[in-house]
This record gives C-alpha cells, structure tokens and sequence, in this order.
C-alpha cells in the first residue's frame, strides 16, 4: 500500500494528465478539420458525421507531458516512449493517408523490438500453464514470440475499435485492474504510468462517448496503436521475472474479450479460406449490433462481459487459484466463444438476412 503523500502526487498528475488531454482534444479538432485528420462516414462505417481522428494524438503527447511531471526515474520507461512515439506517428500517417497492412505491420514490430531488445521487457516464460510445478519456460523463443505476441495484442486494440468507447473502455478496465495488483503489491511506478494512462483514457471517453448523441473525436489508428502498445508492455513487464506481479493467465484474464473475439474471428477467417487480417463486420460488436442491440446497449454489454473476466483474473490472482485452471477456464471460454459465434452465422433468422455461400459452407 502507499502513504498518503504518493497518494496524492498520484492523484495530482492523473488530474494533470486528464486536463490536458482535454485541453489538447479542444484545441486540435480545428487543426484536425484543417489538414484533412478526419474520418468521414460511409462504407463499413456506423458513423454520420466527419469525425477528427486526434484522440490518439492527444493521450500520447499528455501522457508523455504528465509523465515528465512525476518525480521517478523513467530511464527503465525510455523505449515505452520511443515505441509509442513510433506507433503514434505511423498510425497518425496512417489516419491521413491510409498506409499498407504490411508498412504497420513493419511498425509494429520495430515497436516491439524497441520494447524487447531495447527495454528489456520479454516474456520469459508462460508460467505454469499446464503443469502445476512444471514452469513453461520460452528459452531461444522468449523474444521472437514476445513479438508475435505484442503485434497479436496492439492489432486486438485496432480490430475492437469499431464502436463509440469500446476500444478506450477495455484497455481501461484492463490498466485499471492491472494497477489494482500494482497497488497491492507497492509498485509505485508502476502505477504512476498506469494512473496517467488511465486519466488520459477517461478524458479521451468524454469527447469520445456518445453524451451529446454523437462522438466528437475518434482515437484513430494513433490510438489504438499506442494503447495496444502501452497495455502489453505492462502486461508482459509485471508478469514476467522472480517479482512479478501476476502471473501470465492473469495477464490473459485482464483483456480477456479482445483476445478471444479475436482469436475466434482469425480462425473463422481461416476456415472461410480468407486473409485473418482482412477487415469486416463479423466482430462480436457488429453481431450485437446485427441482433438489434442499440450502440449504447453493445458498449455497456461488452464492458461488463470484459469486467466480469477481469474480476476473473483478479479473483484467480488474490485467492491463489492454480495457474493451470485458470489457463484451462480461459480455453474453455476461448471454445464457447467460438462456438457460440459459428452457431449465430448458422442461423439466417438471428440476421434477418440470408448468409453468403461462403458462410454456409462453414456454419
């Protein structure tokens, strides 16, 4: 636990961190409309209104700002910033002029060599997922699947921001239940990094939350990107090493519903003989919206589904629930998942329209 006095230079700067990322919202959606940042609607799109693209833009320059604010060291932080800097610009550019899968792809992965090589934050092991006292350890594998794993996660974020809020409030949940085990476990900078994420993020979700009936500013790729990235760096920093924090199913627990609409939706793609990154509406957000769920009522859903997973984690984690089961709960919910989404294409009422040739011969 903390004194009372880091308390409340914590509480100071995530104040400092939500006010300028408010600040920096207001004063770029002009700028945004100036140069072209917007996202106009139309396509696959649920959006009537061009929309500035700068709430990624705007957490990352107050994230860092606030961050230079803590009296810490964050010389262990330096590639965290490099390769959200990175990330911010390459999808930023992205935003304005719609770069090629592979040019993010080779971003992606820069940004993740800067983390493992550079920052030394590598997964080093799966923890006792199968065995109880057998450790799952990568050896040789530790960084090229810390890589896979890290552009898996940052293309979670992307993929899941289809909907108003939802891509801002599950990286929320997840840094807010991480810093709930960061707190217990008296890991002051970590939470110092963590608050200023979680502050820049709640400011993001006021001008981003349907409130006024329409969201005024969208995260971009700069957002997603940058969250992607700034989550697994500390999923993987506080579950790996002899003082870890959590072990690494909780990590899984924590951002539970991205990895598993995604992994399930991958698959799907592989089945139906299609590229697993082409983009589409077959997230389990546009199934929601599908069945005849409002927008509002698919984000309060999917939050609480996400929650309840994470409470998951953190029950897994504080009762001491073996690794093993919580790794074999997490698969269990991977197949329900999956099955429960292959069933909904096979059934043409659930749309109200029939499915294609391709969806049938699958479902």
């Amino acid at each position: 636990m903390l004194g009372n006095g880091m308390s409340r230079e914590l509480f100071a700067g995530g104040l400092l961190a939500f006010a300028l990322t408010a600040v920096l919202l207001w004063v770029l959606v002009p700028v945004a409309h100036h140069v072209g940042l917007v996202d106009h609607p139309g396509g696959r799109k649920t959006h009537y209104h061009t929309t500035p693209l700068i709430g990624g833009i705007a957490m990352f320059v107050a994230f860092a700002f606030s961050a230079l604010m803590l009296d810490i060291s964050l010389s262990s932080y330096r590639m965290l910033f490099a390769g959200s800097l990175l990330l911010v610009v390459v999808g930023a550019i992205d935003d304005l002029y719609e770069l090629s899968a592979s040019r993010r792809f080779i971003a992606q992965i820069a940004a993740s060599l800067l983390m493992t090589l550079g920052g030394g934050v590598v997964l080093v092991d799966f923890g006792y997922l199968v065995m109880p006292d057998n450790l799952l350890s990568l050896g040789p594998l530790a960084v090229p699947l810390t890589v896979i794993a890290t552009v898996g996660l940052i293309n979670a974020v992307n993929m899941v921001d289809g909907l108003d809020g939802l891509a801002a409030s599950l990286v929320l949940i997840a840094i807010i239940t991480l810093g709930v085990i960061a707190w217990f476990g008296g890991d002051v900078q970590e939470i110092a990094i963590m608050g200023l994420l979680g502050a820049t993020i709640l400011a993001f979700l006021l001008f981003n939350l349907r409130l006024r009936g329409r969201a005024l500013v969208f995260m971009g790729d700069a957002g997603s990107l940058f969250l992607g990235f700034v989550l697994v760096w500390f999923l993987v920093a506080l579950s790996q090493g002899e003082q870890r924090l959590l072990a690494p199913v909780t990590a899984l627990w924590l951002f539970a519903l991205p990895l598993i609409d995604t992994i399930a939706l991958m698959v799907r793609r592989v089945l139906l003989r299609r590229s697993p990154f082409l983009a589409d509406q077959e997230h389990f957000h546009h199934i929601l919206l599908a069945a005849g769920f409002s927008p509002r009522q698919a984000l309060s859903l999917m939050v609480l589904l996400a929650l309840a997973a994470a409470c998951v984690g953190l029950a897994g984690h504080f009762l001491g629930v073996s690794e093993h089961w919580m790794f074999f709960g997490f698969l269990g919910l991977l197949a329900l998942h999956f099955w429960m989404i292959m069933r909904i294409w096979h059934r043409r009422r659930f749309w109200g329209r029939p499915l294609s040739p391709s969806d049938d011969a699958v479902a």
